[in-house]
C-alpha cells in the first residue's frame, strides 16, 4: 500500500474539512494568482479578445497539464471568474457512460465553463461523444436499440471545456486537437512559493517570521498545494507548542516532526530511493520493479514521485529504466 504522505499532492474527499479549508485559500482572479506568469499572460490575451469582440463566441477549449499540486483546478476557476462564467466541475473517472456526459452537457448554460479533471481517464466511448460537442456544439444521441435505433443530433449552448491532466501524452490525439489553448504549468520558484505562504498565513491570521518563511519554502517542493499544507501544519504546531507565532525554531521542530527534510523529501521519497540504491545500486530499475519494491501503483510512481525527484536531480530516466543520481546517494548518506 505504500506510505501515507503529508506531501501527497492529491485531494480525495471534496467535502472534507481539509478540502474546505484548502478551497478557502484558492485565489479567484489573475491578480491573486501567484506565479505561472507566461501562462497567465497568454490566457489574459485570449480572454480579453473574446470580451472585446462581444459577438457571442466563447473562449477556446483549454488543456492544462503538468505535475499535480501546481494549481490546474485553481487556474480553471480563475479563468471562469475572469470570463464571468458559471464554473462546473467533474472528472474523467466520474463520467462512466456516454449518458453521464450527455446529462452534463445538456444542463450547461450559454458561456459556462466545464472543468474536467483527469481528462486522460475518460472512456473512449465518452471521448467520441465529446468530439462533436467541443467542435460543433452538437450532441449525437442514439435512441433505442437494434434495428429500431435512431440517431438524434441536439444543439448545445456554446461553452468552454477546460481539461486538466498530469499525463498529456495519455490523451488521444483527436481529443488533444480540439483544444485551442494548451498550457503547461511549471514548478514554482522559491520566491513565488514564499509569496504563496505569506498569503496563506495572512488568510489564516498567522504570523510567520522571515527565516521561518524561508525554511518552509525550501521544503515545499516548489508546489503550492504542499506549501499550503505545510503552512497549516506548522501553524497548528505553533498554536499548541508556542504562542501562535511561527519562528525558525518552531518551523524546524514542526518540519522535523513531519519528517520533511531539507530537500522537501518525506519518508516515502527516501524509502523509494533507498530501496533502489540497496537493491540495484547504480543500475537502472524498471518502473514495475520500483512499484513492487515500494508497494505503490506504477502510475503513482510516475505521476507523484518522479516529477519532483527528476526536477531536483535525484532521479534520472534512461532507456533501460530509472536510476538514482550521485546527488541522491549523497543526500541519503547525509540522512543516516
Amino acid at each position: 500500500m505504500g506510505i501515507e504522505r503529508l506531501v501527497d499532492t492529491t485531494t480525495n474527499i471534496e467535502d472534507s474539512e481539509e478540502q474546505i479549508l484548502e478551497n478557502s485559500l484558492r485565489p479567484i482572479s489573475f491578480n491573486d494568482y501567484i506565479g505561472q506568469e507566461r501562462m497567465k499572460n497568454n490566457l489574459k490575451v485570449a480572454i480579453d479578445a473574446v470580451k472585446k469582440r462581444n459577438d457571442g463566441t466563447t473562449l477556446d477549449h483549454i488543456l492544462l497539464y503538468g505535475p499535480p499540486g501546481l494549481g490546474k483546478t485553481t487556474m480553471a476557476a480563475v479563468i471562469a471568474h475572469e470570463m464571468g462564467a458559471n464554473f462546473r466541475v467533474t472528472s474523467g473517472p466520474a463520467i462512466e457512460r456516454a449518458g453521464d456526459l450527455a446529462s452534463i452537457l445538456t444542463n450547461l448554460a450559454e458561456g459556462d465553463v466545464l472543468f474536467i479533471d483527469e481528462i486522460h481517464r475518460l472512456r473512449r466511448a465518452v471521448e467520441e461523444i465529446l468530439y462533436s460537442a467541443m467542435e460543433d456544439f452538437k450532441l449525437d444521441i442514439v435512441i433505442g436499440k437494434g434495428p429500431a435505433a435512431s440517431s438524434v443530433r441536439l444543439d448545445l449552448p456554446k461553452f468552454t471545456i477546460i481539461g486538466a491532466t498530469t499525463r498529456a501524452g495519455a490523451i488521444a490525439k483527436p481529443l488533444q486537437d480540439r483544444f485551442g489553448l494548451v498550457q503547461r504549468l511549471e514548478y514554482y520558484t522559491e520566491d513565488e512559493i514564499k509569496k504563496i505562504i505569506s498569503r496563506t498565513a495572512s488568510i489564516l491570521n498567522t504570523e510567520i517570521k522571515p527565516d521561518a518563511l524561508d525554511l518552509i519554502a525550501t521544503r515545499s517542493r516548489r508546489t503550492p498545494r504542499i506549501a499550503n499544507r505545510l503552512t497549516k501544519r506548522v501553524r497548528d504546531y505553533a498554536d499548541v507548542n508556542g504562542d501562535g507565532i511561527v519562528d525558525k525554531e518552531i518551523a524546524e521542530k514542526s518540519l522535523s516532526l513531519m519528517e520533511i527534510d531539507e530537500l522537501g523529501l518525506d519518508p516515502a521519497d527516501r524509502n523509494m530511493l533507498k530501496l533502489m540504491l540497496e537493491n540495484y545500486g547504480d543500475r537502472p530499475v524498471g518502473l514495475s520493479t520500483i512499484a513492487a519494491l515500494t508497494g505503490d501503483e506504477e502510475t503513482t510512481i510516475s505521476d507523484y514521485y518522479e516529477p519532483y525527484l527528476l526536477q531536483m536531480g535525484l532521479l534520472e530516466r534512461t532507456k533501460n529504466g530509472r536510476k538514482i543520481t550521485a546527488k541522491a546517494r549523497r543526500h541519503l548518506e547525509k540522512m543516516v
